[in-house]
């Protein structure tokens, strides 16, 4: 059940994946077409199946979620890997073809961090307020969403875009047939089925997997949108829509666990202050997390470059 109308700058998007999850090695494609800068027409040209090994409307897909993890961006119709992805994806980066952890980690925040091009994903991993869920529940909450906002999807359109959210993130028992290879951001197990009937749920919890460096990254970014004070409470950092607790699904003591770590990720830059009640991160020097993002794949390599 939603509690009070929910507000968004941006204009929301439910389309342009033309109903495809992201795929493994779409990301890796993308940059060997076009990680200097090429013409957007070029996932839409005649040649984008030869070049891509896949359908034209797959090809628009491979665009889409290009621009959707942020690991590209899109200007004066010019599509290029931004510092992270060409970090990231080069021949000489740090995981070129998508076997870390940590890249996966820093795709789902980039897709459901900000509701720019992924809406549904935004909305459900920070606004739902329930841990279970169903489809037709989610559709609900968008479709008023939707109204409050002023802007113009159906309920078709919403649907569509719940399924390919919950093809993205919940892992499928089969997976003989080609399309059916696991979709990246379904290997995080972020989302399971909960029970028989079509109902899914979050799981909440400390998540292993997920680097001190990523969750650092993931802070400053959040840290970023939120007008860029120079403390951050617990209490934000672990509830706020857009935060890493929402986004990452972490329980409150997984937090401040990696609260209390980050003065030595940081070398004091940022650090974690627990007096009289109050919990807070506090900034007492300029840090780039992209600087300590190496930590996360166990060696240096790619970043300098892409500075």
């Amino acid at each position: 059940m939603r509690r009070g109308s929910v507000k968004f700058d941006s204009r929301g998007q439910f389309a342009g994946h033309e109903t495809f999850p992201l795929r493994l090695l779409w990301l890796k494609k993308a940059f060997d077409a076009v990680g200097d800068g090429a013409d957007a027409r070029t996932f839409q040209e005649q040649d984008a199946i030869a070049r891509f090994g896949v359908g034209r409307n797959m090809a628009a897909s491979i665009r889409y979620w290009a621009l959707a993890t942020r690991f590209f961006s899109e200007q004066d119709r010019i599509i290029a890997a931004t510092a992270l992805g060409r970090a990231i994806l080069a021949d000489d980066g740090l995981d070129p073809f998508l076997e870390q952890a940590a890249t996966v980690w820093l795709a789902h925040w980039q897709v459901a961090g900000t509701p720019d091009m992924t809406t549904t994903a935004y909305y459900a991993f920070n606004h739902l307020s329930a841990i279970e869920f169903d489809p037709a529940m989610l559709l609900e909450e968008l479709f008023s969403l939707v109204q409050e906002n002023g802007w113009r999807a159906t309920r078709g359109t919403l649907k569509r875009d719940i399924e390919v959210f919950l093809r993205s993130y919940v892992r499928r028992g089969d997976t003989l047939n080609e399309d059916a290879a696991e979709p990246l951001l379904a290997e995080l197990a972020i989302i399971r089925e909960a029970r028989l009937g079509g109902w899914y749920e979050f799981v909440r919890g400390p998540k292993p997997t997920l680097h001190d460096a990523v969750f650092a990254f993931a802070l400053g970014d959040f840290w970023e949108r939120s007008g860029g004070a120079t403390t951050l409470t617990a209490e934000q950092i672990c509830y706020s829509p857009g935060s890493p607790g929402r986004v990452f699904k972490l329980d409150e003591d997984s937090v401040v666990t990696r609260l209390m770590r980050l003065d030595d990720l940081t070398n004091g830059a940022w650090q974690w202050v627990d007096t009289a009640g109050l919990r807070q991160v506090q900034r007492t020097d300029d840090f780039d997390a992209m600087t300590t993002l190496h930590l996360a794949y166990g060696r240096y390599n790619g970043l300098k470059a892409a500075a």
